[in-house]
């Protein structure tokens, strides 16, 4: 599967913005699709995850309450609603995909897009 990740931009703290991750190649619906960030200096952290029914949701603590994942399998595409966002959610987030289940263990996810910025200003 080949992931195509954007959304990303500049905005204010308090604001909100939406990543979408495209996702080509067959069977999309068998794949839990998650979103990394990263920093620079730091690792690539877990933000969240779907699985692939989009029956169940995970999210990092850091996150919980104010993003939002969801899927449309028809659509081969997931979202990521970010509400209220903080300067420290400032970073580049990936979407990424793992066959099956999911992990906030990034060795587990196999398929990777490129990044999209995300900046937030105070």
């Amino acid at each position: 599967v080949q992931l195509q990740a954007s959304g990303g931009g500049l905005v204010q703290a308090g604001g909100s913005l939406r990543l979408s991750c495209a996702a080509s190649g067959q069977s999309f619906s068998g794949y839990a699709i998650g979103w990394f960030r990263q920093t620079p200096g730091k690792e690539r952290e877990f933000a969240a995850s779907i699985t692939g029914g989009g029956g169940s949701t995970f999210y990092a603590d850091s996150i919980k309450g104010r993003f939002t994942i969801s899927r449309d399998n028809a659509k081969n595409t997931v979202h990521l609603q970010m509400n209220n966002l903080k300067p420290e959610d400032t970073a580049l987030y990936y979407c990424t995909a793992a066959w099956g289940g999911w992990s906030p263990d990034m060795s587990v996810w196999r398929y990777w897009g490129q990044g999209t910025q995300v900046t937030v200003s105070s």
